[in-house]
């Protein structure tokens, strides 16, 4: 017997209904939403008469409370030229120009109302199972069968990929690593959940730390703004009534 229904809240404020098809992910974005849009009243910084969100959706005035918000409660250090240099170091291949890698894949597509929890069973199942395939070509097989992806008419195939040509978090996974074969982990990224295969590297040109100093003092700030952030919401969650959301179960930034 399906368990009933626990209509999920912050402080009372209803964050999804029965009749709205949405993952667990997609609830925790909400929750972490609106733990600082309440915070922003508290603060003085929104109206307390701002309407509660409609499906996930905030006011105006709302968005730019919270902004103001975080500007005042996450206090961020400039990053050093030491912190920068370090993090150049132990981060070249992120910072190449041009590298790109052959890849294939197997898209298990989140879709409205999909049951999240089994479509991450399939994924992982299929995982293991071409990461033990000793040979032959089970990925293109399995591709061609059950992937979302147009690609998977090729056997997955998606040819060589930039950073500029693929979904933020794809790059992320696939790129600045040595990795060859199939990945030993799945890559979420906005369309689901994916099965990766790398084929091949080409690694790129490698600029001095000099050229690239910016973009690395950049990806430090947002290091740190994910930390305080992350530390911020934890401290406002344990402050709320939460009620049907569970914000210890998420693995990446709490709002994006």
């Amino acid at each position: 017997m399906k368990p009933p229904y626990v209509l999920p809240t912050v402080n009372g404020v209803p964050l999804a209904y029965p009749e709205e098809p949405i993952d667990e992910e997609a609830l925790r974005q909400r929750a972490c939403t609106e733990l600082l849009r309440q915070a922003a009243m508290a603060e003085g910084l929104l109206s307390e008469e701002d309407p509660a969100p409609l499906r996930g959706a905030i006011t105006e005035d709302a968005s730019t409370a919270i902004e103001l918000l975080l500007d005042r409660a996450l206090q961020l250090p400039e990053p050093t030229d030491g912190a920068c240099r370090r993090h150049h170091a132990a981060n070249l291949p992120r910072y190449a120009h041009g590298e790109r890698a052959q890849v294939r894949h197997v898209l298990f597509a989140v879709t409205p109302g999909v049951d999240v929890n089994a479509l991450r069973k399939r994924a992982e199942a299929c995982l293991l199972d071409l990461r033990c395939d000793a040979g032959g070509d089970r990925f293109g097989e399995v591709a061609r069968s059950t992937s979302n992806c147009p690609s998977g008419a090729d056997g997955g195939e998606l040819g060589w990929l930039r950073a500029e040509d693929c979904a933020p978090e794809l790059a992320k996974e696939i790129l600045g690593h040595a990795e060859i074969g199939v990945l030993p982990r799945l890559v979420a990224t906005r369309f689901g959940l994916h099965v990766v295969e790398v084929l091949a590297r080409e690694p790129g040109a490698q600029p001095p730390y000099e050229a690239v100093r910016a973009a690395v003092a950049q990806a430090l700030r947002q290091q740190a703004f994910a930390t305080a952030l992350r530390q911020y919401l934890q401290l406002l969650a344990g402050q709320a009534q939460l009620r049907g959301v569970d914000l210890e179960a998420s693995a990446s930034p709490l709002v994006q």
